[in-house]
């Protein structure tokens, strides 16, 4: 019997200018985290990757698409490595304890960086626009899913019936807040654990199930040798 089987297509390779364009938005979010989404222009971002100015605005056509693009890269990097990897959990407390554990993951190797979602807020609280919208939606798409997580925990019967779900996502958020604060701000040694600590009171206090410590995240030496 002939092989009738249907060759796969070759895996084609980014073109040159996909690639450019990843390269560039590599740099800025780098810069980005350093200076902020208004530090960011079409020269800095030249200067770094040692590109010509119009080389760079041939990409992106503007200062504003380009704070977008990197909004956009950075809540795909941010699904990666917190929501995705979380799915893997079951439903209810298990898949909510992943998602925290990856938050903080990523919270504690951002604490030199910085965090894109907390400095674009500074930046863009009190403005309109494009830029803001993209943040935003993107921040928001984040917590829906974190809400989503605490309400599937009390449909599995892992909280409490009274369990008010608004309230435990907001708290869970306000923990991830006070962390980069009291980390990156004032250097306190122990932000890390508080924050897992408080992550444990919040579940307890909504009548968890299957109470057991947070995954603990290692502090970043430099807050180990903060006194």
């Amino acid at each position: 019997m002939p092989d009738t089987a249907v060759p796969a297509k070759p895996v084609r390779a980014p073109a040159k200018g996909q690639q450019t364009k990843a390269v560039i938005i590599d740099a800025a979010l780098s810069l980005a985290a350093q200076i902020g989404l208004e530090g960011l222009s079409i020269g800095a971002l030249a200067e770094v990757t040692q590109m010509s100015k119009s080389g760079v605005f041939a990409h992106f056509g503007s200062r504003e698409e380009l704070q977008i693009s990197v909004i956009r890269e950075y809540h795909a990097r941010f699904e990666q490595e917190v929501f995705y990897p979380a799915l893997k959990a079951a439903r209810g407390l298990p898949r909510l304890r992943a998602m925290f554990a990856n938050w903080m993951k990523r919270t504690s190797a951002e604490i030199d960086s910085g965090c894109i979602y907390i400095s674009g807020a500074v930046e863009f609280d009190d403005r309109t626009g494009p830029v803001r919208d993209a943040l935003a939606d993107s921040v928001k798409t984040w917590l829906a899913a974190m809400y989503r997580a605490v309400v599937q925990a009390k449909a599995e019967g892992h909280l409490r019936e009274d369990a008010d779900e608004k309230q435990i996502a907001f708290e869970i958020h306000a923990l991830i807040l006070a962390l980069h604060y009291e980390a990156r701000f004032l250097h306190s040694p122990d932000s890390l654990e508080r924050a897992n600590v408080g992550f444990d009171n919040i579940l307890r206090r909504s009548g968890a199930t299957d109470m057991q410590p947070a995954v603990g995240i290692a502090a970043p030496r430099r807050l180990k040798a903060t006194r």
